[in-house]
Formats: structure tokens, sequence, C-alpha cells
């Protein structure tokens, strides 16, 4: 087993594997043809608009304060600061056991990720909180978009139906999970009884004050230079697109006056001139599904106005509505459409499922996660864990005991190389797109409600107008023993199986 790790580790990359992915590329779940698209739609925040991480600590530094000054939480809270890279986007919550942790695509917690306050939980811990298992059941998944009501939460509470799960799959979600982690181990620090429902519910509020009172906003508004980035990007792609006969229109939940402001510091004065639609605090998702709320239109002053909307006019802006007159006024309809947003549930899931049009995922997490994965680190890693895997189920069949010893170090040795590479992308939770091999539950949505996704729009810059994204065709499990043996061995170098057998 010593010279294993030795003798396969420097020959397992030839030179130049690294670096293979570029995290300005776009990336396909499905087959596109940019040259069939005429009409291009856009959220705004984290789609158009980039934020930088500063404003995570804004937001729970104020969330923080609303707690300890409104809700009258201890003041030693104010103590914790925001954590940056404690907590990763797709997350679960179960609010009656107080455990924030990671979900795959088949409903399993990893283990190693779950984590009560600021602390993880034992795995046996968590195998023993759910059952004898790491499985949690679809009726307790949170619904559709993600959420629970909190009536839901009180009904299920009272009725012990088991977990209410929430998931926190919005990008403003980081410093909410962090808060809920800060406070929750401040309460058991400190031996403080806590109804888990209230204190969910409690900073649920408080995150929501931050964004429904505009404070956020205000931060933004008063330094967009500090706050707002890529900034020249957007504006250069919008105009590109503009300049090939392309339409196109912004759905937003935020106040004109906010989006006006960032627009104009992204693309200049006249950025309305760019759209043939506007429409600001839509209420995504219901939006997409609510047929009752008619559009209203703003003056150039954001004032509303009381006259019957008749037609949605180019340079105009709107509030609220409905996608139905939407669709009714436009005649926008179908695959010529492709919308972009950062929430695959709010802005993404009804368009693809109940509409038909095509989506584009904006993930800026996926920049930094290609940047590991083109590490000489995290490719050796792979790559041994994956030639490990393959010795593990080829050589089970021996039951001698030399061959049980040499399993079992071959499977410590490949838990450790899957613990190591999962905290190269974050010690606590690993990678927001897999578990140590399955795709995540945010992994899985991403596939099932975007067609193309990106970190950025900026990486439209990187295409021709007509370009068409083709997935790659990757193997079934039942096809992968052909593509793993024959193809990707032999281009990485990896030892055949059968040879590394006799290595010791």
């Amino acid at each position: 087993m010593t010279g294993l790790s030795s003798v396969c580790a420097a020959d397992l990359l030839p030179p130049g594997v690294c670096n293979l992915l570029n995290p300005a590329a776009i990336y396909a779940n499905n087959e596109i043809s940019l040259g069939d698209v005429e009409i291009y739609g856009f959220d705004y925040d984290y789609t158009l608009a980039q934020y930088s991480n500063l404003l995570h600590s804004m937001i729970f530094d104020t969330a923080r304060d609303i707690l300890i000054e409104q809700f009258k939480y201890p003041e030693g809270l104010g103590k914790y600061d925001y954590i940056p890279g404690f907590a990763i986007r797709g997350l679960h919550y179960d609010v009656q056991k107080s455990l924030l942790m990671k979900i795959d695509a088949f409903h399993y917690v990893q283990l190693g990720t779950a984590y009560r306050g600021l602390k993880p939980v034992p795995d046996e811990e968590l195998i023993e909180l759910y059952g004898g298992t790491q499985h949690i059941p679809l009726y307790q998944m949170s619904d559709f978009y993600g959420k629970e009501c909190a009536d839901s939460y009180w009904h299920r509470k009272h009725l012990q139906h088991g977990p209410s799960l929430k998931q926190f799959m919005d990008i403003f979600s980081l410093p909410e999970m962090t808060l809920l982690s800060s406070v929750i181990d401040y309460f058991i620090t400190h031996g403080i009884e806590f109804d888990q429902v209230h204190l969910y519910k409690d900073i649920s509020d408080a995150i929501k004050d931050v964004h429904v009172k505009g404070v956020m906003y205000k931060w933004i508004e008063k330094d967009l230079e500090k706050y707002i980035l890529h900034g020249d990007e957007i504006y250069a792609v919008l105009n590109r697109l503009v300049n090939h006969n392309k339409k196109l229109f912004l759905i937003t939940n935020s106040p004109f006056s906010f989006v006006d402001k960032g627009m104009k510091h992204m693309v200049g004065k006249n950025w309305r001139d760019l759209f043939d639609m506007v429409i600001v605090q839509a209420d995504k998702p219901n939006f997409f599904t609510d047929r009752r709320k008619p559009f209203r239109k703003l003056d150039d002053k954001g004032s509303l106005q009381w006259d019957k909307i008749s037609q949605l006019e180019k340079g105009k802006i709107y509030k609220e509505g409905n996608l139905f007159d939407f669709l009714r006024l436009t005649g926008w309809r179908g695959s010529k459409v492709l919308y972009f947003g950062d929430h695959l549930y709010s802005d993404l899931a009804d368009l693809m499922l109940r509409h038909g049009w095509r989506t584009g995922a904006i993930v800026p997490e996926l920049e930094t996660e290609i940047r590991i994965i083109n590490t000489e680190q995290y490719m050796h890693s792979l790559t041994w864990q994956q030639a490990l895997t393959g010795l593990l189920e080829r050589m089970q069949m021996y039951q001698d005991a030399e061959s049980k010893q040499v399993l079992l170090e071959w499977m410590k040795e490949r838990q450790e190389i899957r613990s190591l590479t999962k905290n190269l992308f974050n010690p606590q939770f690993g990678s927001i797109f897999r578990t140590f091999h399955n795709p995540t539950y945010f992994s899985r949505r991403l596939v099932r409600f975007s067609d193309i996704y990106m970190a950025s729009i900026s990486c439209l810059l990187n295409y021709d107008v007509n370009f068409t994204f083709y997935p790659r065709r990757t193997p079934l499990q039942h096809e992968a023993p052909l593509w793993m043996d024959q193809l990707c061995t032999g281009c990485m170098k990896t030892p055949f199986l059968e040879e590394m057998v006799h290595i010791r």
C-alpha cells in the first residue's frame, strides 16, 4: 500500500491537463441555438447586477442588530461577526432539529456536512436523529420553491409530522444561514433553551426587514462603485444584443429607483433605450403563477399611474403585473425567449416547465469552483480517488486476510482523499455542485431548470450571437465501464486496474 500512492501520484496527470476548464465559459444542460432566440429577458439582482461580498457582512450585521434591538435577543450576540465562507448556497435547514446540512440529488445528507450552530454534528448522531438513516423522505422536503410558509411550520410542529426543511437557494441567503448558525451557537453555548420554530422565524423576519425596508438598497445606492461588479461588461452584452436586433426586457423584484441608479452606473443614463420592457417589484415567483395582479405604469419620477394597461410600451416602466398578461400583450412565447436569473426556483422553474421559455442560470460560485477544479492538487486527488474506487469494486471478491487488510487500507485512503477534495471547496460543506460523488440537490435543480448556466452574464461576450450550445454526452452508469476503462484511463495515464492490484 505504501508504494501505491507514491508510484502513481507523480504519473497520474500528463502535462497541461490542468486549466482545461474555462471559468468564463457557458455550460449547456440542453442543446440551444442562440440564433433561434429573438428575445432576451433578465432578472436584476445577481444577474445583471453582481454584488461584492462586502454586502453579506452588512446584511448579517444589520439583521443581528434587529434581533437584539427589536426582538430583544441577548446583547451577547453583538460579539458575532459574519464568517465569510462558512455556508454555501443550496443547503437545507431542518427547523425542528436546528440542523444546517447538504443534501444530495437522492435526498441523502452528506456525512460530515451537518451543522448545529457553528459546530459539526457527528455522523452517528445525525443518523440517529433521522431514525437510523441519512435519507430525508420526499414529504419532509421543502416545496417546489424550496421553502414553506410560516403557517405550515406551525402546522407541522404541532401535528408532529416530522421536520420542516427549508432550502436556501438565494445568494442573499448566505448571511441568513450564518446568522442562524451564530444565534444557535450562542444559545447552545450559554445553555439557553429556545423554540426552534420561533428562532427560525425571527431570524427570517430580521433578514427580510433588511430587504423589505430598503436598508440594503440605500447601502448600494450610496456606494455603487464599492458594491457592483462587472458594470462595463454588462453594458457590452446588452449593447451587442440590441445591435443584433434582439429584443430585451427586465423583470425584477427590486424597486425602480434602485434599479435605475444601478443601471445608470453600469450602462449609462440612457439604459432604458436598450430595453423593450422594464417591470419592477414584480413579486416573483408569484408573477409567474398568479393572474390577479394587473400591471401598473410608473411615470418618469417613479409615481404610479392609474390608467388601465392595454399595451406594454417600449421605454415605459411597469410595476407588478403577471406573466399571463405579459404573454397576451407581447406574444412572446416559447423557445424564442431566453430568460436569465440567479434563483433556480423563483426565476427559472415556472418559465421552463410551464411556458417553454429557454432559461439561463447565473451561478457566480462557478468561477471559484472551476479555478479549484483546474488545480493540480484537485486533479491528482480526483483521479486517484477514481482509481481507488475501481480497485475497491473489482477486488472485493478476494476475502483472504491479506486482501481484506489491503481493502480496508484502500477504503481509508479513499475516504481521506474525499475529505481533502471536499475541503478544497469549503471546509464545512464542500462544493455546491457535488457531495462526495453524487450531484447535490442544488445541481439536480440546476440541470432541471436551466438550459445553460454560467458565472456571469458577461460570459455571453465569449460567444457569437448565433452560437449553438451542445451538451456533452456523458456516460450512463451502464455505459461507464466502456468510458472509464478505455477512454479515461488511457488519456489520464492511470495504470490499468488489474496491474495496480499487484502494487503493494
